[in-house]
């Protein structure tokens, strides 16, 4: 974190040799500095698409303490991974709509799994013509521009996001599968991986 600080604000770091005090020398360690701005530019390391995932969406729950709790429980004791976990509470507060992927391959499983929560909503929709385009990165939640950008190099090409979730290396969207390898490619060239 400090090395990203120092590099965000054009610091100079030293990172002292840990030996120095033990073996008696004068080694100076390490002096990062900041190159020329396009080692800055390239936050991004990468981009990544996994088209084997399933969106699975409670629409109208309860906004109630333990809805998510028992909505997740059965696909967890059947051992079914969930990921982008997404919940939107209406507009009237009362209710709320819960989303979140799984593997393509687990997508019948997990809906038969839900059934039997006793969860009352208006409906469970599902969704298997999904892909999963992830920018990776190093720092990405102190990046705020990584994030304006990839949201408008897809809305240039007309791609639609239908979820979103951020980590510390990587920011991920779902969009339609048919849209997939073309976002791909504009990412790619949005942030010049082609140069790195």
């Amino acid at each position: 974190r400090s090395v990203e600080l120092a590099m965000k604000c054009a610091m100079k770091l030293q990172v002292l040799s840990s030996l120095e005090s033990a073996i008696g020398s004068d080694l100076p360690g390490t002096l990062l500095v900041k190159e020329e701005d396009m080692l800055e530019s390239h936050v991004i390391s990468g981009i990544t698409c996994s088209r084997d995932e399933a969106k699975i969406t409670y629409l109208g729950v309860a906004d109630q303490p333990g809805m998510a709790a028992r909505a997740v429980k059965p696909l967890a004791d059947a051992g079914i991974t969930l990921d982008m976990i997404v919940q939107n509470i209406a507009p009237d507060g009362k209710t709320t709509d819960f989303t979140f992927t799984v593997p393509r391959a687990d997508l019948a499983r997990a809906l038969k799994c839900l059934q039997g929560t006793g969860i009352v909503g208006r409906e469970i929709i599902s969704d298997d013509k999904i892909a999963k385009v992830s920018v990776i990165g190093i720092g990405m939640r102190t990046h705020p521009e990584v994030v304006l950008k990839m949201f408008e190099t897809l809305a240039e090409k007309g791609i639609n996001i239908k979820a979103i979730a951020t980590s510390e290396i990587k920011i991920s969207v779902l969009l339609d599968e048919q849209d997939a390898d073309t976002a791909v490619r504009v990412l790619h060239a949005a942030f010049m991986l082609h140069e790195s």
